[in-house]
């Protein structure tokens, strides 16, 4: 929890001083008529940069976790095909083994309760109906723990979305305040047009940014939310297959 914590701290400090450098020292001085015409946007352009960068970072976290760690070492089904065999023949410590060196989700819920009923196939005092209810409550303890592993940050990336749909609003509400503002300041019958372009500007760029984060992080969202289902789907069939292998061999 307070890596989770030190983590989010340090990617939002960073994003913002990502956001301020790029709009004051890049955007400010560009000779680029579009690329100055951000900075144009006033300073939640601040915000909406930093926003994005940390909603890139989450992505990049996540990618790695989901498609890295908790996948594991190898393909999970060659792995599950080779636990199976191990299971058949009665080689406990070589699924064990086999599970510690997969590594991933679906590998350390099944160690669980593998290294559980190892411990109590030969414990006289158990009986087959209380070892295999004790096994699949390992099995369930060890999937408790990982869920939340999996699903870490999706939240932070749905709570960006929204957020930068918002603060894209905002940008835009004051930009067009502004432009009426220069419409309603008329000196000699003339509108200042400089004025009115720029609150237009304003308006333009926090509505095109305020945007872009909430697409990418609507996206993401969704996108990592199937991957973390498809990965609880794929522990739950290999915990039942497991379980049905461990009650044949209670005779159950």
């Amino acid at each position: 929890m307070v890596k989770q914590t030190l983590f989010v701290t340090l990617n939002a400090l960073a994003a913002f001083a990502i956001g301020f450098y790029l709009w004051y020292f890049v955007f400010r001085t560009s000779e680029n008529t579009i690329v100055h015409s951000i900075y144009e946007g006033g300073p939640l352009v601040v915000l909406l940069i930093m926003i994005f960068v940390m909603l890139m970072v989450f992505v990049i976290e996540r990618y790695f976790s989901l498609y890295s760690v908790a996948k594991g070492k190898s393909s999970v089904q060659i792995f599950f095909k080779k636990l199976i065999t191990l299971l058949q023949a009665d080689d406990y410590d070589g699924a064990l083994a086999a599970c510690d060196k997969q590594r991933g989700t679906t590998a350390n819920v099944l160690r669980s309760g593998i290294e559980r009923y190892n411990e109590l196939k030969d414990n006289a005092g158990v009986n087959s109906e209380k070892r295999l209810q004790m096994t699949q409550s390992a099995i369930e303890e060890a999937n408790a723990l990982e869920g939340p592993l999996l699903e870490r940050n999706l939240i932070a990336l749905s709570t960006i979305a929204s957020i930068a749909t918002m603060v894209g609003l905002l940008g835009t509400t004051i930009g067009m305040i502004r432009a009426f503002a220069a419409t309603g300041n008329v000196e000699g019958g003339v509108i200042d047009a400089t004025a009115l372009a720029q609150g237009i500007s304003e308006a333009l760029v926090n509505t095109a940014g305020g945007l872009l984060s909430g697409i990418f992080g609507i996206f993401f969202y969704n996108f990592f939310v199937n991957k973390v289902d498809a990965f609880n789907y794929t522990t739950d069939e290999a915990t039942i297959e497991v379980l049905q292998i461990l009650k044949a061999k209670e005779g159950n």
